[in-house]
């Protein structure tokens, strides 16, 4: 057993990250395992240089849209892209490594968009992922993490009651949480710190919103509840720019 560093960032198109300081922040949070969402590219569009490191990508379809990235110093024992569903496939949300003894998985949850036009989807994607990481927990731990896309609680954005039927902070999107967290997944991030507020991981480019700290906490390490003994802490990066979100941490005996 051997502590291990987990990084999750979306990077909000990761040439543009690139150019805001990615290759610094990612020597300072020194991750075994640093996983991306919202890359933006398509394959050949970007080669990062990561000494030491394995990387795999999952790309959307659509050009400059979604997309998933995982970079970790041990290789893994599998990989696989996606969930084995060809409806939830094609926007390169989910990329899991297998190891000895956990998985791991980075998830780009699609956002149920304005006036909740995807909500539906949304709802359907919810349940298919949960079963997913269900089916995965039955075998072997699971972390898994990334931009969720749902304040879970009030206590998770700034003006919870201006929101309440905004995208992801519908009851419907909240509900999905809780069913998830109650099928057998911990929220690390509360585990640690129930009830400290301001903790935000997302702010919207207007308004000077990070300025102000009028943020969202919409990104996320769940564990399977299984190793909770396991944990050893939580952290958001608020200080590391470069996106509209900043990285989130987990530190974990595993």
């Amino acid at each position: 057993m051997a502590q291990k560093t987990f990084i999750s960032w979306n990077v909000n198109g990761i040439r543009a990250c690139v150019g805001k300081g990615f290759l610094e922040a990612f020597k300072v949070l020194d991750a075994d395992i640093l996983c991306l969402q919202e890359t933006k590219v398509q394959p050949g569009q970007i080669e990062l240089p990561l000494d030491g490191y394995f990387q795999y990508w999952n790309y959307a379809e659509k050009k400059g849209y979604s997309g998933t990235a995982v970079f970790t110093r041990e290789e893994p024992v599998d990989v696989t892209y996606g969930i084995g569903i060809e409806e939830h496939d094609k926007e390169g949300r989910v990329i899991t490594l297998e190891f000895d003894n956990f998985y791991f998985v980075c998830v780009y949850t699609p956002n149920s968009q304005d006036e909740l036009a995807r909500l539906d989807y949304r709802m359907n994607w919810e349940d298919a992922f949960r079963s997913y990481l269900v089916e995965l927990d039955s075998k072997k731990p699971v972390v898994v993490c990334g931009d969720m896309n749902v304040a879970h609680n009030e206590i998770d954005l700034k003006n919870p009651k201006t929101n309440r039927r905004n995208p992801g902070f519908t009851d419907e999107e909240r509900g999905k949480m809780t069913e998830l967290l109650g099928a057998g997944f911990t929220d690390t991030f509360r585990y640690f710190y129930p009830d400290v507020t301001e903790q935000y991981s997302w702010w919207s480019y207007r308004f000077k919103s990070r300025e102000r700290n009028t943020g969202w906490r919409i990104d996320y390490f769940l564990t399977s509840s299984s190793i909770d003994d396991k944990l050893l802490g939580a952290r958001i990066h608020q200080e590391i720019y470069g996106s509209d979100h900043c990285p989130v941490e987990l530190k974990v005996d595993l």
